[in-house]
């Protein structure tokens, strides 16, 4: 008897919008069996007429994850490729973030990368072939003021996933890291909101104020001429999954290059003597 084929259907979480749906998109038109999935299924119903399949999927509920993995294993044999995609900001000071929201955001950005990961790697294993990819940020490799949850839960994934691909390589399981720059979708809005909700006259106002507006020139202003279109890094997921050798990160936009070229090269208080420039300093 011969050996089972190989699964290489593609499981993305997050495609509602953005880099998950223009993902999903771009691997459905090339040929590739794609699962797109979101929190909402009636956000992602529309992709059927793209070639892809649909499937509820919240990161943030067990249930929800091992139904998804179990339809694509029951259909497919295994996840061959899996994108961590689902993800979102807030911003504020420390201090002045609702610890509730901050649970949130690390159980969307980090512990629901991970079960997900941890699901569909028996599949992965078995059939001796595999692609992780989890999409980060430049955000991933350095931090700014008022950022401090959204950092820290990119951080962490980076973490985990450089500890992953060390894990799994001798299983034929590929993990790669994906850190775009300034992404131009609704991700300001989501960020403002985020922000405006505990921006309440505290000692921290001015400052997340500044976070906000900050943020907002990012999008609108000078920089966002160097922003990079989430059909740019469906192009290089589409690399990393495909790739018969990926690399380990992969960097998109002139940005994210630069900005974390120049981080590196400045010690820590230099770099706060730069972000002095940058944002007004809470202080008594």
């Amino acid at each position: 008897m011969g050996k089972a084929q190989v699964s290489r259907a593609v499981l993305i979480t997050g495609c509602s919008t953005g880099i998950g749906r223009a993902t999903a998109e771009r691997l459905a038109k090339r040929g590739h069996r794609v699962y797109a999935t979101a929190r909402r299924l009636e956000a992602v119903e529309d992709l059927k007429a793209a070639g892809c399949e649909t499937l509820r999927l919240d990161v943030t509920d067990e249930a929800s994850m091992v139904e998804a993995v179990e339809a694509v294993v029951a259909a497919e044999g295994a996840v061959g490729a899996l994108v961590n995609n689902a993800g979102y900001s807030q911003g504020g000071a420390v201090e002045s973030l609702d610890i509730d929201a901050v649970r949130r955001q690390f159980e969307t950005n980090v512990f629901g990368a991970i079960r997900l990961v941890q699901l569909c790697l028996p599949g992965m294993r078995d059939q001796g072939w595999g692609r992780i990819v989890n999409v980060s940020s430049m955000g991933g490799r350095f931090t700014l003021p008022g950022g401090g949850a959204y950092h820290a839960s990119k951080h962490a994934l980076e973490a985990f996933s450089d500890a992953l691909r060390w894990e799994v390589a001798g299983f034929g399981v590929g993990v790669s890291i994906v850190e775009p720059g300034i992404v131009l979708t609704d991700f300001p809005n989501a960020h403002a909101e985020a922000v405006d909700s505990h921006t309440d006259g505290g000692p921290y106002e001015a400052f997340n104020t500044a976070v906000r507006t900050r943020v907002d020139s990012a999008y609108t202003g000078p920089l966002a001429k160097l922003g990079t279109g989430p059909e740019k890094i469906a192009r290089v997921i589409e690399r990393a999954v495909t790739s018969s050798r990926p690399k380990t990160r992969y960097r998109v936009g002139v940005d994210a290059r630069s900005i974390l070229l120049v981080r590196r090269s400045l010690p820590d208080r230099v770099f706060d003597t730069f972000l002095r420039s940058q944002y007004p300093r809470p202080s008594a």
